[in-house]
C-alpha cells in the first residue's frame, strides 16, 4: 500500500531492535529514514545499505548523544536537510540500570532520565516548528508498561516512563489543532537480542532451563506467556504514522500481554 510514501521519518535508536524494526518498516511503507544509535560501525552501515538496497528509499545515518541537545538538535536539522522535511519522529532511545534506591548511582540517574526521557523533549521542541510549517506530523514516543505500573528496583526507569506517558498527553493537547498526533507504545518484554543475551547468565544464576526463565522469570508478569515481537512494535508504529490514525492522539497504547489489565 506504500502508506508513507514521500513522508521522512527519524527514529531515534535505531541501530538494533526495535528502533531498528521500525526504521526498516517505515522505509517498507516508502518513507525515507534517518536512523541514530549506537553500534558498530560496519553494522550501523550495513543496516543502512541494506535498508536503501530493500525498499528503494534514502536511508542515512547520524550518531547524535541523546543525552546532548544542541546534538538532538542538531539530529533534526540534519533530517530536515537531508531529506527536506520530517513527518515521522519516533523517540525510542532508551537505557535500563537496576539497583535500590539507597544505592543507585547519582550518574545513573541522570542518564536514565536523560536518554529515556528529556531527549524526547528536545527532539520533540527541534521537531514540531517543521512539521507545524508542513501542515501536521506524527510523533511516536516508546514508552513501556512501566509507564502505567512499577517495578522494584527500577525506579530511574519508571519514573522516565511514566514522565513519557504525561509529556505525550500534554504535547498532544498543544498540537491538537495543528494535525500533529502525539501517542506512546508501551510493550511489555519485547524479544530483542539484549534480552536473548541475558538468558545464559540468568539460568546460570536460577539453576533453570531456558524455558523456565523465560517463563517463570521474564514473562513473569506477562499473562500470555509471550514475548511481543519487534515486528508486532514497527507494526503499530506505522499505523499511528498512517492517515488512518489522524484520530488517535494523546494516547498511551499498551502492547504487553496483558500485563497492566492485571
Amino acid at each position: 500500500m506504500m502508506r508513507l510514501k514521500g513522508k521522512a521519518a527519524l527514529v531515534t535508536g535505531s541501530t538494533s531492535g526495535i528502533g531498528l524494526a521500525m526504521a526498516r518498516a517505515f522505509a517498507a511503507e516508502g518513507a525515507d529514514v534517518m536512523l541514530n544509535g549506537l553500534g558498530e560501525a560496519g553494522e550501523i552501515e550495513r543496516n543502512r545499505a541494506a535498508i536503501e538496497a530493500e525498499f528503494g528509499v534514502r536511508a542515512r545515518y547520524n550518531g547524535a548523544n541523546m543525552l546532548k541537545p544542541d546534538e538532538i538538535r542538531a539530529l533534526v536539522a540534519q533530517t530536515e536537510a537531508d531529506f527536506g522535511h520530517l513527518d515521522i519522529l519516533v523517540n525510542n532511545a532508551g537505557i535500563q540500570f537496576v539497583s535500590p534506591i539507597e544505592d543507585f548511582p547519582d550518574e545513573k540517574w541522570e542518564q536514565i532520565l536523560g536518554i529515556n526521557l528529556s531527549s524526547a523533549f528536545y527532539a520533540m521542541k527541534a521537531a514540531i516548528p517543521g512539521m507545524k510549517a508542513r501542515g501536521g506530523g506524527r510523533i511516536i514516543n516508546l514508552s513501556s508498561a512501566h509507564s502505567l505500573v512499577a517495578s522494584p528496583f527500577k525506579s530511574a526507569y519508571v519514573a522516565a516512563k511514566h514522565g513519557i506517558a504525561g509529556l505525550t498527553k500534554t504535547a498532544a493537547l498543544e498540537l491538537a489543532q495543528a494535525k500533529i498526533t502525539v501517542n506512546a507504545i508501551a510493550p511489555g518484554y519485547v524479544w530483542t537480542q539484549l534480552v536473548e543475551r541475558q538468558i545464559p547468565d540468568t539460568m546460570k544464576a536460577r539453576n533453570m532451563s531456558e524455558e523456565e526463565v523465560k517463563r517463570n522469570v521474564l514473562l513473569a508478569a506477562q499473562p500470555t506467556k509471550e514475548f511481543v515481537t519487534v515486528e508486532q512494535v514497527a507494526s503499530l508504529a506505522v499505523y499511528l504514522a498512517s492517515d488512518a490514525a489522524a484520530s488517535i492522539t494523546g494516547t498511551t497504547i499498551s502492547m504487553d500481554g496483558g500485563w497492566t489489565a492485571q
